[in-house]
Order: C-alpha cells, then structure tokens, then sequence
C-alpha cells in the first residue's frame, strides 16, 4: 500500500489527511521550497521524473520552486495558429466531459457540479450542455500554462479552499476540484462564446500564480501563469454549440480516459455555424 492509498483509503490515513491538505501546511512547504537549500532536491527529481533538462532555460535556478515553474525553450511549444482552433491551454492529460444537468462527471465517477465548481449558479448555467476540459498535471510536466484563446479577460475570482492531491485515489474519494483552492477568469471570446479558464491547486502547492488582471485583452497561447510545486489542473468550460473536439477526444467523451496533449495542441475547432449564436 502507498502512502496516498493509505492516506485516501484507510481510517487512521485520513485522520492524518487533514492537516495535511490545510493551507497552512501547503505554504509552508512553498516557503521551504522556496529556499535555496532546497536546490539539493533538484537532481533527485529530474532523474526521478526523466526531465529533459535540455529544454528548458535553467539560467537563474535559485530554488527548487525556480526549477519546478522552469521556462521551456523557444520554440519548443509553438501555439496553433489557426482561425478557430480550440488549443491546450498546457501540458498535460486531458479528460472531456458534457455537462449535463449542471453536473461533470470527472476522474474515477467523482461527480461535481458547475455551480459549487465556480460558486456562482449564473455563470454556472451558460455551460449547461457544454464542454468541461479537464487538463491534469503531474510532476513532471511543464507548469506554466497558457490562455487557451484570445479574448476580453472580464472577471477574475479566486475560491480559498484546501489542497488534495489531484491523482486518482482522491478524485475517487473526495469533490476534489469543488474542495480544493482555486481560481478562475472568465473570458469572452468571438469563437467559444463566455468560457471560464480555470486553475486548481493540488496537495503542496502553496500559490498558483496568474500574471493578467481584469479587464484586459489577452491573446491565444500569451502565458496566463504558472503553478508551484505539485500536480495541479486546468480546467476549460465552454458553452453548448461552441466547439467541436478532436475526433479522438470526442470518441473518449465522459469515459475518464485521460489523452496526453501538449501547451499550443490543438484539440478541436468552433462549432460551424456558431456565429449566429
């Protein structure tokens, strides 16, 4: 038995969960991680996770929270440019759900709800019908993420919360995303309609840290942020009508099957038609 699988699964665990998954707890660790004894963790990590130290900029690494939000190299990540292309905001493993009756069901049969999902049942009820793109992170990919399309950034709005981890152990067990701290921007786009650009802290990430503040405009593949240490998610909700997913993720639509995607990757296109919605 890990040590997650006993944490999530066993009655002594969870009674050790709980402090664990505080805020207090996750900032904490980022200010330990943020100190520069704690570049001595970076070699154990690169070879635990077989980073590709190679394509990233690694000039000025102070801490190992330097090393974790690290910047890749030029190039590296080319954002699709194409009129209408629905793109990945990052890199990660996607899962695609169709809301229905204001409910996702997301990771492992974990169902929660648009309205406890962004706190506001108004907003909530534009998506229904829609999509929800569930982008998880883990370890060891890239933690900066960017905006999924171009827009008016209108709102911003952060939800405190606590810090579960994001693998499948506590989606099986927990409302992970409706618990966990998180924080979103609502964007008008010409293609998608009002979506919302969500990002979701996990166990051990202290900050998740956005750079734009609303209003503004922004523009498609433009960094939005970037998380600290832990896996983490992004979450992409877009109105009925809107998109059109790529045929092998819309052929995975609500199975939980996970499809690695890359940050710029297009995953589907505007609705034909859509602009006369």
């Amino acid at each position: 038995m890990n040590m997650l699988t006993f944490l999530y699964r066993t009655r002594p665990g969870r009674i050790l969960l709980k402090p664990l998954v505080s805020r207090s707890v996750s900032e904490l660790s980022g200010r330990i991680l943020d100190g520069r004894l704690s570049k001595l963790l970076i070699g154990s990590f690169v070879r635990k996770n077989g980073i590709r130290t190679e394509d990233y900029i690694l000039d000025d690494i102070g801490s190992f929270n330097d090393f974790f939000c690290r910047r890749i190299k030029s190039g590296l990540r080319p954002i699709n440019a194409e009129a209408g292309a629905l793109t990945s905001p990052c890199d990660g493993l996607l899962s695609a759900y169709r809301i229905e009756q204001g409910t996702v069901l997301s990771v492992k049969q974990s169902k929660f709800t648009i309205s406890r999902l962004l706190d506001d049942s108004v907003l909530a009820a534009g998506f229904e019908g829609g999509y929800a793109l569930v982008f998880r992170l883990c370890v060891d990919h890239y933690h900066r993420y960017s905006w999924f399309e171009s827009g008016r950034f209108v709102a911003r709005r952060k939800l405190d919360g606590i810090f579960h981890t994001v693998r499948p152990v506590a989606l099986e067990t927990c409302p992970v995303f409706v618990e966990n701290s998180r924080e979103y921007a609502v964007l008008d786009t010409e293609n998608f309609g009002r979506t919302v650009q969500m990002e979701v802290g996990a166990m051990l990430v202290g900050r998740i840290v956005n750079e734009a503040s609303a209003p503004c405009d922004v523009v498609r593949g433009e960094e939005k942020g970037h998380f600290e240490y832990g896996g983490s998610t992004v979450i992409v909700l877009i109105p009925a009508g809107r998109a059109e997913l790529r045929e092998d993720i819309a052929g995975k639509l609500g199975s939980n099957y996970e499809i690695p995607v890359v940050m710029g990757e297009k995953i589907g296109e505007k609705s034909a038609g859509n602009e006369e919605m």
